[in-house]
């Protein structure tokens, strides 16, 4: 398919950053073939299907460097009892018990759902991060296969945990490995290798991961230190930090993700940015569940391939923008911290060179000759000068997710003038939503049981 698009406002995501007034591109094959001026590529062009963008600002798809599907059906769910204290108990009475409830349907649905909100808002990429202990095998098949349809780009994994047992421990390994394979004939789905977070996870478990993943080219994807508990575990089981521990079993390396890495300290710091680890930041979940706020300043200032993730939230990945941004000032009471240039920087070219680690041979997250076409079309029109360095600052105060009206991920338009071309977004809700009394008995009673633990 050849498509161009017309009478645009370029944002290019190149480094250096580059507006182009009234721009096209030219997109062929699933790529960007070419970049410039519309008067200029309508004229070399003449018999290409032509989507005249009306001045709207074309820039490449948002990217999520941590998200949980399967965390859908939360949405108003109400925990029983009292509201819980801290994060540990967050985990075990709403999130474990909701991992239980999910069976196939539930699985197919969060992922649906998901994948209509990330159209919606112009996420193009996201990399997700899958629990389901009472349906294991096939899994993320079943997720796959909804990416598929929706059309657009991920990268998915299985968490493995001792929570529920061994033998789903190594069902959830299995599960990785499988997929690890197949995804290979699946062109806009790549795989890692899932791991929950090192207070569910004993030596022998990871050591059977790194087993496993021996051969498969992959790195890992990880919880670190989202809350304190975490470290306390690992000092207290294994006398080291986790950072120190996950490094010793080989964990840790340019193709794994470590997920949040809010308490780690200095040295463990040192462990990661050495390591060529990445890190991704989510920081509405951070807030949500009052785990703290990582060094991102820090971080970066070292050097750290540092990301931007959802956590499971809304795939609006702007908020993820406008939250880390608010953040770091309010918590270190220092507004001089996370600058909008510091968060664009996470958010497009570290978190496009960290799906181009899933999709190698790509080049992900600019408009460029020989890009992929993952472009979005957004209705902004400032009032004040757009130029290539303030951007991150019209973004953050200026782009609201409702101005995404245009999506498209390898050339393919998912979403045009903000009718849903791939998927039926009124049916996935109905069906969702008629199946959510079922996932919500079941979250129920292992809900109760958590609570008389």
């Amino acid at each position: 398919m050849t498509l161009l698009i017309t009478d645009a406002t370029l944002i290019t995501w190149e480094d250096p950053n580059r507006i182009i007034e009234q721009g096209a591109l030219l997109i062929e094959n699933g790529v960007i073939r070419d970049v410039g001026a519309s008067a200029a590529l309508a004229a070399r062009y003449p018999d290409v299907e032509t989507l005249d963008a009306q001045g709207q600002i074309a820039m490449p798809g948002g990217i999520c460097a941590h998200t949980h599907f399967y965390g859908a059906y939360a949405r108003g769910l109400a925990i029983p009892g009292p509201a819980p204290k801290d994060f540990p108990e967050i985990l075990q009475r709403l999130w474990w018990p909701l991992d239980k409830s999910l069976d196939e349907q539930s699985v197919r649905f969060s992922a649906l759902v998901c994948l209509v909100d990330a159209v919606k808002h112009g996420t193009t990429t996201l990399i997700d991060h899958h629990a389901s202990p009472n349906f294991i095998d096939g899994s993320l098949d079943v997720i796959a296969d909804a990416v598929e349809e929706a059309g657009l780009r991920a990268v998915l994994c299985y968490e493995v945990t001792d929570r529920d047992g061994s033998d789903k421990a190594q069902a959830g390994i299995a599960e990785n490995v499988r997929f690890l394979r197949v995804a290979q004939d699946r062109p806009l789905v790549s795989a890692t290798f899932g791991l929950h977070a090192s207070l569910t996870l004993s030596d022998k478990t990871l050591e059977d991961c790194v087993s496993a993943a021996n051969g498969l080219d992959t790195g890992f994807h990880i919880h670190v230190a989202e809350h304190e508990a975490d470290e306390e575990d690992s000092l207290h089981k294994y006398g080291e930090r986790i950072a120190h521990r996950l490094a010793r079993l080989g964990i840790l390396g340019p193709k794994t993700i470590v997920a949040h890495a809010v308490h780690v300290d200095k040295a463990e710091r040192a462990i990661l940015k050495d390591s060529g680890t990445w890190v991704s930041h989510q920081p509405r979940s951070n807030m949500n569940n009052a785990v703290g706020a990582a060094a991102i300043d820090t971080m970066l200032a070292e050097g750290f391939r540092l990301a931007l993730g959802n956590d499971g939230f809304s795939n609006n990945m702007w908020a993820e923008w406008k939250a880390a941004y608010l953040l770091h000032k309010v918590a270190n009471r220092d507004p001089r911290l996370a600058q909008g240039d510091a968060i664009a920087r996470m958010a497009t070219g570290h978190n496009a060179r960290l799906a181009e680690v899933f999709f190698p041979g790509q080049v992900i997250g600019t408009l460029a000759p020989g890009a992929v076409a993952d472009v979005i079309l957004v209705d902004y029109h400032p009032f004040t000068p757009l130029t290539a360095g303030n951007v991150p600052w019209h973004i953050i105060f200026g782009f609201e997710a409702s101005m995404v009206t245009t999506t498209i991920v390898a050339g393919r338009v998912l979403m045009r003038d903000r009718e849903l071309l791939t998927l039926d977004d009124e049916a996935i809700a109905a069906a969702a939503h008629a199946y959510a009394p079922t996932v919500w008995e079941r979250y129920e009673r292992f809900a109760q049981q958590a609570l008389r633990m």
